[in-house]
Formats: C-alpha cells, sequence, structure tokens
C-alpha cells in the first residue's frame, strides 16, 4: 500500500473493454508526512475518490483483488480515502 494525493484524471476513450466503466485517476505519491514524491501512477478508482484527496493506492497482484477488479487488466487501484494520518517520529 502507498499514500497518494489525486491529482488529475485520465480518459481514454478506447481502452480494453473489461476497464469500462471505471475512472481512472492520476495519482501522485507521497509520504506519510505529505512530502510529493517523484512520478506518478494511474490508477483505477474503486471508491469515489476526488480532487487533491489523500488515497491509498494498491498495486500488482493486490489490485486485482480490489472490489470490481478481479481479472482485469489494472496494476494500480485507490482502495481507500485517507482521513488523517499519524506519524510517530521517535521511530
Amino acid at each position: 500500500m502507498t499514500l497518494g494525493r489525486v491529482v488529475g484524471t485520465v480518459v481514454a476513450t478506447r481502452k480494453d473493454p473489461r476497464l469500462e466503466g471505471h475512472k481512472l485517476l492520476l495519482v501522485k505519491p507521497v509520504t506519510p508526512d505529505g512530502k510529493e514524491e517523484s512520478g506518478y501512477l494511474v490508477a483505477v478508482d474503486t471508491v469515489s475518490a476526488g480532487f487533491r484527496e489523500l488515497v491509498i493506492t494498491v498495486a500488482g497482484s493486490s489490485a486485482r483483488m480490489a472490489e470490481g477488479c478481479k481479472d482485469k487488466p489494472v496494476d494500480c487501484v485507490i482502495v481507500g480515502i485517507v482521513d488523517g494520518v499519524s506519524l510517530d517520529e521517535a521511530v
């Protein structure tokens, strides 16, 4: 699982039929204290996330186990919207 922030949408009018009806969002990975990391992820949204929301993503085989993604060609899925993150600085 990784933390990320929704920074945009991805529109693909021609895509694998198994992706029809799935919203694709552009996610920027972030550290637990909210600093942006390099790169972007294209993720299938299963929780109706919104722009700038902090989300939890899963990738690989975990993504294909998410609700509605079984046997679909997905590699990254948004599976949660984060309410808050608590980081113990002593660790």
